[in-house]
């Protein structure tokens, strides 16, 4: 990539890979290749990370039939439909110049594909005009196989400020979620986290932590942390087609041994259980996954 900002630059220098995140950085383009193309064309469903008119971020899934998201153009995709009633980046999604991160997932082949740019509004939906675009590793990612179309649901099933019991049951069987975060004029950013069932902790009912478990080096999200604490999580219930999304910002702790675990704290939930959601198997878990355990040794927040 043309550059990274201070944020990643910063974490990359603690973690001491900057010269492979340059080497790495290198794949990432401002236009969508052939190959990538293809991949867009064949999935039902895409992560879009971005902020809503409060400022809040989000991490939001669109679902529709294969070819719903498709490139038209070397540096451009469409989308066509949009959110479900309720869902809190609805209103973003119809807005141009809405900074976004997409992230498109396909759990039978645990490939995934990351697009961020600005978002133009299109008679059918929307569209994003590209600004990065790359690959990232099948690391972390559970291999799953659609099943069903969840044909019935009634819709926003619950908005809060914390968790209630339910939800924080959800959290700790959680296997995959995606998060965004934002940095300032390089916009928004929709990443992938995954592991074994309870790799994500429940400190309280407005926190949580996980592990940040070793990745492309490039620290998109991390960095993006260090200059902007606002973090949109989302996770999927796989097998039900049911949501569960969270607002609220985030910071990293680096423990004496090397671990780094990120701290959330919760400002706004919504569970949601639309129509026309897919549903996919019981998981087939990456081999690549750790056992989660409790971070060993004192943490501190990452470099100021």
């Amino acid at each position: 990539m043309s550059g990274y900002h201070w944020g990643s630059l910063a974490v990359q220098d603690r973690v001491g890979v900057r010269e492979h995140a340059v080497h790495v950085g290198r794949s990432v383009t401002p236009y969508v290749k052939d190959v990538a193309a293809a991949f867009l064309a064949q999935q039902p469903h895409l992560v879009v990370g971005a902020a809503d008119a409060a400022g809040l971020l989000w991490s939001s899934l669109l679902t529709g039939a294969p070819g719903f998201v498709r490139a038209t153009g070397p540096d451009r995709i469409a989308v066509r439909g949009g959110l479900p009633e309720g869902d809190p980046l609805a209103e973003a999604l119809a807005s141009a110049g809405t900074r976004v991160g997409t992230l498109s997932l396909d759990p039978r082949t645990r490939r995934r594909m990351r697009l961020n740019g600005t978002l133009e509004v299109t008679g059918g939906g929307f569209a994003v005009s590209a600004e990065e675009v790359f690959a990232n590793c099948p690391k972390y990612l559970q291999k799953r196989q659609p099943v069903a179309l969840a044909a019935e649901g009634p819709g926003v099933v619950r908005r809060g400020r914390a968790l209630t019991p339910g939800q924080e049951r959800a959290v700790r069987a959680a296997d995959t979620f995606f998060v965004a975060t934002a940095a300032g004029a390089r916009g928004a950013d929709a990443s992938h986290r995954g592991g074994l069932p309870g790799f994500v902790e429940v400190l309280s009912p407005t926190e949580l932590a996980w592990p940040d478990y070793p990745g492309n080096a490039m620290f998109l999200t991390l960095g993006n942390l260090l200059t902007d604490p606002r973090a949109g999580l989302l996770f999927p219930d796989w097998e039900s087609g049911a949501l569960l999304q969270l607002s609220g910002r985030a910071e990293t702790e680096f423990g004496e041994d090397g671990e780094r675990r990120v701290r959330f704290r919760v400002d706004a939930v919504m569970e949601s259980v639309h129509p026309g959601r897919l549903r996919w198997s019981t998981p087939e878990y990456s081999p690549a996954n750790p056992a989660p355990h409790a971070p060993q040794g004192p943490v501190r927040p990452g470099p100021r």
